[in-house]
């Protein structure tokens, strides 16, 4: 039984993005027994954060995973299952500082500051345990996180070397195509949750605030009649193209950037319509999407303890 993991950290508020490269995708494929979609809470706290946000973040997260469609997987929230952290520590004991010092997103946060948290160096081993405990054959990973399923892939080569077969050892495979949204403002950078301001299309944003940003969207100076087309040389028109066609509009017949913006609203505001009401439901009943994450914790539990106490006691505890 091969078995899918991916795990969203709630650093921000979900995106057009989300939806359209990943939670679309997930849903389409999801199974109950075989997939496991969490928040990565404990992700969030390798740089400094704000509790009351974290926590509301989480709860939003939570609620649109959801609202998206994702209610025949198994949902849970990584802190509801303590053998995530568990597994983290025997695996901070198989890691060289090394192999942690290396791990491009490191460099990159810690770049030019001061003081970096000790999970932030960590980190690597956490998100490690949260594939080896599932044991799947697979892993989708994208660039900016090949680096980290390669050590994982590394440590479970050495813990089973040093101390007997434990851990499956993934295989690296490229995700299901997803669409990839660009910021309206900066469209050469990707829309992410962690970002702000008018370039990103949050899932929340109500209809006037979506025409807003579209209205502000980044396109150029050409007005000749085939200045709406696919371009590397035209970013902001091929991202606002690219946004039309994943939400299932349609470009044919537009001639002009005013008409481009205008079909793009239309087509995100249709997108996410039916989320946000859903949304809205989900969240006037918080008790139940509190017990859909109970039962996923649950089951989480039931599948990680025996992978977590082989663990153990190869190590000798």
């Amino acid at each position: 039984m091969d078995r899918h993991l991916s795990l969203l950290t709630p650093s921000g508020h979900l995106t057009l993005g989300n939806l359209l490269g990943a939670l679309r995708p997930m849903a389409a494929g999801q199974d109950g027994s075989t997939c496991f979609y969490g928040i990565a809470d404990l992700h969030a706290m390798t740089t400094a954060h704000d509790p009351a946000r974290l926590r509301a973040l989480t709860q939003e997260t939570a609620t649109l995973l959801l609202a998206a469609g994702l209610d025949s997987a198994t949902l849970f929230v990584q802190s509801r299952v303590p053998a995530h952290a568990q597994l983290a520590y025997l695996l901070e004991c198989t890691a060289t500082t090394g192999e942690l010092g290396r791990m491009i997103q490191f460099k990159e946060k810690a770049r030019d500051q001061p003081s970096t948290r000790a999970s932030l160096y960590t980190y690597p081993a956490l998100m490690a345990a949260d594939i080896l405990l599932y044991r799947p054959q697979r892993v989708p990973v994208g660039a900016d996180q090949r680096q980290h399923v390669e050590l994982a892939r590394d440590l479970a080569i050495r813990f089973n070397g040093t101390y007997g077969p434990v851990f499956t050892v993934p295989e690296i495979s490229l995700p299901a195509a997803g669409a990839r949204v660009m910021r309206l403002d900066e469209p050469t950078r990707k829309m992410g949750k962690s970002g702000d301001g008018p370039g990103v299309l949050r899932l929340l944003d109500p209809p006037d605030v979506v025409r807003r940003k579209v209205a502000r969207a980044v396109t150029d100076s050409d007005t000749g009649e085939d200045a709406v087309r696919r371009d590397p040389a035209k970013p902001g028109v091929t991202n606002l193209l690219e946004i039309l066609a994943a939400c299932g509009g349609s470009a044919d017949g537009i001639t002009t950037y005013g008409a481009l913006k205008k079909a793009v609203t239309d087509a995100v505001v249709a997108q996410l319509e039916p989320l946000q009401k859903r949304y809205a439901d989900l969240a006037s009943d918080p008790a139940y999407v509190a017990s859909v994450y109970d039962v996923g914790a649950a089951r989480c539990r039931e599948v990680t303890a025996p992978v977590l106490a082989a663990a153990q006691a190869a190590m000798g505890l």
